[in-house]
């Protein structure tokens, strides 16, 4: 049943063809041709001639009708031979280019009007075949330069859908497509399980994407989504001289955005230290100067808040320089073993007649006899416990107590030396826990008020110091409970 098929299929498909066509016209001609011949000529045969020439002259006619058949079948096949194999390949080779094998090539050697049909037809594939190679290499070209670009690339079509995007331009499209931008009542982004997870212009870049798509041209702003910043510059996309789209070029500047903001914040704050004590120092001299003192004694007084300040602003400058030289990687670290518990000690000695002043109870806690840290500056951690109990002495009332604890951490693998300094003071606000080691950071204004002013800068240079050190630095307080401040140390450290 197939192979019948098959055979009616390929014979109508004949008919349908050129050749098929042409021999039914030749057929049809030659038959009426002959048809016509046959009904004027055969009676004037039997008129003319006799019964025995007649019947020859019929049978003639018969064999010549024959012959004629087959001659236009003989010239058919030869049709079919000569165009309709050819054009045959022609259309073969022709849909073998459509499905991508740009290599197809004619092998047809004639020198008629077929033959440079198939020579044009294989110069085309050639021509072809090359401009497709240049396309395929510029694509990959530029297909290489977005895959190496840091910057996020995202090209839109005219109606806002994601078209084309390099590696950080699809990370931040899948990250940005989980957001619900609707923000809820305490104005924090929640995460949405699916109503924005199409790959259309996300939130945040819309107003570029209309104001590219409205009035062309360039524009380029900062957006902000979630606690980062972005800095984005739209481009549109033309098609004769009309908008078809427009891209999107992201760059994190999260980071040069608060390290600006510290700038100016840092300005701000040295501005303010300085001022103060400056001010004092010009008002105290001038009422000198003026003969404001009316005895001896006020004079001493005068100079002598002059004299404090001016050490206060000394400690500010050292303080600011100390912090500056660690910033910048060129802190000198005298490294040697030390022995951490000697140095406890000692600094436990030196805080002790000031808790006796202040009426603080300060106790040391430690079981060990000794605790070594292979690698270590003496004095840059004494600098660092000192700065931790100084903050802890001016933030505890009389009859509290300050406790200094050390141990060692040892799991078999690596040994930590774990040290602690807790207080009873008033505490610092857990809104303020992330930022207190930040430069000139001060979580209560009120609470740096008295004798003795920090310059806001000690607990930077801490941890500076820690973290050069390879160690860290924890806090724990509760507001009106007290502080804690937890120190980490590798004793054997390898870096």
């Amino acid at each position: 049943m197939w192979v019948i098929n098959w055979k009616y299929r390929n014979s109508f498909n004949f008919w349908r063809s050129l050749v098929g066509k042409l021999w039914i016209t030749i057929i049809c001609l030659v038959g009426c041709v002959l048809i016509a011949l046959g009904l004027f000529l055969l009676p004037y045969i039997d008129t003319n001639f006799a019964e025995s020439e007649s019947r020859d002259i019929k049978r003639l006619f018969t064999y010549v009708c024959i012959i004629g058949f087959s001659l236009t079948t003989f010239f058919a096949l030869f049709l079919f031979t000569k165009i309709t194999q050819p054009m045959q390949q022609l259309i073969q080779a022709a849909n073998a280019i459509r499905k991508g094998n740009y290599g197809t090539r004619l092998s047809l050697v004639t020198s008629d009007e077929i033959g440079e049909l198939a020579n044009t037809f294989n110069h085309m594939a050639v021509q072809l075949e090359d401009n497709i190679r240049s396309l395929n290499h510029e694509k990959e070209h530029l297909a290489s330069v977005l895959r190496s670009m840091t910057d996020a690339v995202v090209t839109f079509d005219g109606e806002g859908k994601v078209i084309l995007t390099n590696p950080p331009g699809e990370k931040i499209m899948q990250a940005w497509c989980d957001l619900d931008w609707a923000q809820d009542v305490e104005g924090q982004e929640v995460n949405n399980k699916g109503e924005n997870s199409s790959r259309d212009v996300p939130e945040p870049l819309v107003p570029l994407f209309k104001l590219v798509m409205e009035h062309g041209g360039d524009q380029s702003s900062n957006v902000h989504v979630q606690q980062g910043v972005w800095s984005v510059q739209m481009t549109p996309l033309y098609a004769d001289s009309v908008v078809r789209g427009a891209v999107a070029v992201l760059r994190d500047v999260t980071e040069e955005v608060r390290l600006e903001k510290m700038r100016r914040d840092f300005v701000a704050n040295v501005s303010h230290e300085i001022r103060t004590p400056l001010s004092m120092m010009q008002g105290y001299s001038e009422a000198l100067l003026d003969g404001m003192a009316a005895s001896p004694e006020e004079s001493e007084e005068l100079i002598q808040v002059i004299h404090d300040e001016s050490l206060r602003m000394g400690r500010l400058v050292k303080d600011l320089l100390d912090l500056a030289r660690m910033e910048a990687g060129h802190t000198d670290m005298a490294m040697k073993e030390v022995d951490l518990v000697e140095l406890l000690e000692r600094v436990y000695r030196k805080f002790s007649v000031r808790s006796k002043e202040q009426d603080i109870r300060l106790h040391f806690e430690c079981n060990l006899p000794s605790i070594v840290l292979q690698q270590a500056d003496e004095d840059r951690l004494e600098q660092v416990f000192t700065n931790l109990l100084d903050n802890a002495f001016r933030h505890t009332p009389p009859d509290k107590n300050v406790i200094i604890a050390a141990k060692l951490l040892d799991d078999h693998r690596t040994s930590i030396a774990k040290v602690s300094i807790k207080d009873e003071g008033a505490g610092i606000p857990t809104s303020d826990l992330p930022f207190i080691f930040e430069r000139f950071y001060k979580a209560d204004k009120a609470r740096v008020r008295g004798e003795s002013v920090g310059t806001g800068l000690g607990l930077a240079i801490v941890k500076n110091i820690v973290d050069a050190h390879h160690g860290i630095i924890q806090v724990n307080s509760t507001l009106g409970e007290g502080t804690e401040f937890i120190l980490q140390f590798p004793v054997n450290s390898s870096k």
